[in-house]
Formats: C-alpha cells, structure tokens, sequence
C-alpha cells in the first residue's frame, strides 16, 4: 500500500512554486503525489517528473473531460472525437509525468446534465470511447481508473455497481475502476460492502472524508473501509484527496462554499497519519 496526496488542495497547475509543498509532503511521508493534468504540455509534465524523481516522489495523475464540447457520450459525432482527441493528450502527458495511473470521472464532462437519466444510446457511446481508449492507454503504459462520481456532479456513472457493469462490458486491463470514499458516501446504501462486492475492479483509491474535510473527521466508517481493501487484497495507492476554497474555479466545481478544516497543513499531517494507523491496525 502506498500513501498520496492530490494536488488539487492546492492548484490545477503544479509548478516550481510548489516546491516547498512537495518537500512538506515528503518529509511528512507521503510516498507520491497525485498531480493534476488539466493544462500544459508533455515537455512541462515530463520536467515536473524530474523534480519529482529528485525529491523521491511517485505519482499518479488525475483529470476530467472539463468542458460538453469533449464530452465522449454526447449524440454529435465531432464532440465525442474531441473528447477521444483529450484524453489522448493526458494520457501523453501522464506518461511524460512518469505516472502509471490516470484517475478521475473519466466517461462524461463533468457538471454536464442532460435534465433526464441516462440512455441506452449515451451508455453505448460510453461503452466505445472506453473501448477505444483501452489500447491507447495500453500504448503510454498506464491504467485509466474510472470514477464513480455522485448525482450531483455527473448522470452516467454514480454507484460501484454501474462502473463494474462498465468495466465489465469494456473488458480491457487497462481500464479499471477507482473507489472513491466521499462519493460512496452519498451514492452506496452500504459503501463498504460495494467494496467487497467490486474489490476486483478497484485499482485506485480516493480517501476522502464526507465533507471533504480532514480524513477522520467525519462520519466514513474508515475501520470498516481499510478492513475491506485489505482483506481483498488492495495494495494500491491510498490517495487523499481533499479541497478548499483556495482556488475559487475549482471550489465552485466542487461545490465547496465554506471551509471544511482550519488549514491545508491539518489535512496532509493529520491525513497521513489516520491511513497510517487505520491501515495498520484493519
């Protein structure tokens, strides 16, 4: 099991003026980092991989399709290629990063409604853009990890059991499944058995409290959570991912109106600590 922290508390955009942030998170322990790829080029993630080798970091990287004129499910054939045109950019940049996982709501544009349930048609271009994503991710030498995001922040995916149904259908080793535990919160009746239940589909992990607050804060059942991963035999990355009001675009993404924890420091330092301990003793 390794332990990482998302970037995004902090920016979309990891530069050399994260450094000392970074160092922080090293010194705390942490064994890698999650970095955005939301913007930039391939050279620029490739030298930020550098830095991080130096500083002794791993990392994964995270993304959405962030705007409906990429969205892979949409009816207009132009649209759905501009969104396979998108993630073969990140999938180019995660390999430049020196990332092996690319995470995040990987099947629709995020905060993107249509005002009714997903179709059959929508569910089938899914299907294919998963498809025709698989071979391509299997060419940079990393894993996509679909998210099942909650109700509010997406329609096509938002339970464990519709991304296994997903996975399933697509039957490619390099599309697979993230548990992410604020999500699961919202959307599971029983959030730890739809880790059992889909553990085999689950090659990365977000822990993150019910409000988004500090890890252990909150009312996640995480005793529970960590036996579960482990005695399915989990030995990803435990990622926390946590968000602020910092950056005020993202904060609307996320919906964060107000502050969840006195300061970034309590989340990383007391976060590392919680998975430590519970991871330990599960």
């Amino acid at each position: 099991m390794k332990i990482g922290f998302n970037m995004l508390l902090w920016t979309t955009v990891v530069t050399e003026e994260h450094r000392s942030v970074l160092q922080a998170l090293k010194a705390a322990g942490y064994d890698g980092v999650e970095i955005p790829v939301f913007d930039g080029t391939p050279a620029g993630y490739s030298a930020l991989g550098r830095t991080l080798d130096d500083m002794g970091l791993e990392r994964t990287a995270i993304t959405v399709i962030p705007s409906p004129d990429q969205n892979p499910i949409s009816a207009d054939a132009a649209v759905r290629q501009r969104g396979d045109d998108y993630l073969a950019w990140c999938l180019e940049c995660t390999e430049a990063l020196g990332a092996r996982v690319l995470c995040g709501p990987i099947h629709q544009s995020l905060g993107v409604f249509s005002g009714a349930s997903r179709t059959a048609e929508e569910l089938d271009r899914a299907l294919a853009f998963h498809r025709r994503l698989g071979p391509v991710a299997a060419s940079h030498g990393v894993t996509v990890a679909v998210e099942a995001l909650n109700r509010f922040e997406c329609y096509l995916i938002t339970t464990m059991a519709d991304l296994a149904t997903q996975l399933d259908a697509v039957g490619h080793p390099n599309i697979r499944g993230m548990y992410d535990t604020f999500h699961a919160n919202i959307e599971e009746k029983d959030p730890v058995g739809a880790i059992t239940a889909h553990i085999g589909h689950i090659a990365h992990v977000h822990i993150s409290e019910n409000d988004r607050g500090t890890p252990g804060r909150g009312h996640v059942d995480w005793p529970a959570t960590f036996r579960a991963l482990k005695a399915g035999g989990y030995d990803g990355w435990l990622t926390i991912e946590a968000f602020g009001r910092a950056l005020p675009e993202l904060a609307a993404a996320t919906r964060v109106w107000r502050d969840f924890f006195p300061s970034p420091d309590e989340v990383w330092r007391d976060g590392f600590k919680h998975i430590q301990s519970g991871w330990a003793a599960a």
